[in-house]
């Protein structure tokens, strides 16, 4: 069972439906018993990062998945989902992101007539090995929507990265943790086979 994480943000359901287009159990939760008890546990997500800290903390969620990591279950972000892992956003001062890795997400600078937010298909490298993205070609397209970034603190952690104006930390991957900023659920082939890695991850 994967429980997927539901914190009234925005596109959870197009990512249960991937997991069961492909054959996975999933459960939509808040419940802190379902999720700890999960094989593996997703934080998906489109919004606003003060906004989505508030509703972690609200339905006292934070520890959870605090404990969950720290008891190596295997756990995805997606988009906003990977945001929340770091420290802090350019887009809400002041509040404080999950902390599970150092780095810190950042806006993307309106240059060379590049619009923000940044809406469309770029194409991955992969700097470092990793199970994530196991079986996929370099220079895969995938789906983006987003008006801020990640910049890591440590570049080991990086599985994925893109560029639009800058360098950006496009996935990341630490131990039992996976993230992608872009979206998987709706990156065709591609994004489908590294949701299929991420339930083999779990399934081991």
């Amino acid at each position: 069972m994967i429980a997927i994480i539901d914190y009234d943000a925005g596109n959870i359901k197009s990512v249960e439906k991937a997991f069961q287009f492909l054959g996975a159990e999933v459960c939509v939760t808040r419940d802190r018993h379902a999720i700890e008890t999960a094989d593996g546990v997703v934080l998906p997500g489109v919004g606003a990062f003060g906004d989505a800290m508030g509703k972690l903390n609200q339905y006292g969620l934070v520890d959870t998945i605090r404990g969950v990591i720290d008891r190596g279950k295997p756990f995805l972000g997606i988009c906003l989902g990977m945001q929340l892992l770091f420290e802090r956003s350019d887009e809400n001062e002041g509040v404080a992101g999950l902390g599970v890795m150092e780095g810190e997400i950042l806006r993307i600078p309106e240059t060379g007539g590049l619009k923000v937010p940044h809406i469309g298909w770029n194409a991955i490298s992969f700097p470092n090995e990793s199970r994530l993205f196991g079986g996929i070609p370099e220079n895969s397209y995938v789906y983006f929507v987003h008006s801020y970034y990640l910049k890591a603190k440590d570049e080991r952690i990086v599985a994925a990265k893109t560029q639009y104006g800058v360098q950006i930390h496009a996935a990341v991957e630490k131990e039992n943790v996976f993230a992608c900023q872009f979206h998987p659920e709706k990156s065709s082939e591609t994004g489908l086979k590294i949701l299929k890695n991420f339930i083999q991850i779990v399934s081991k």
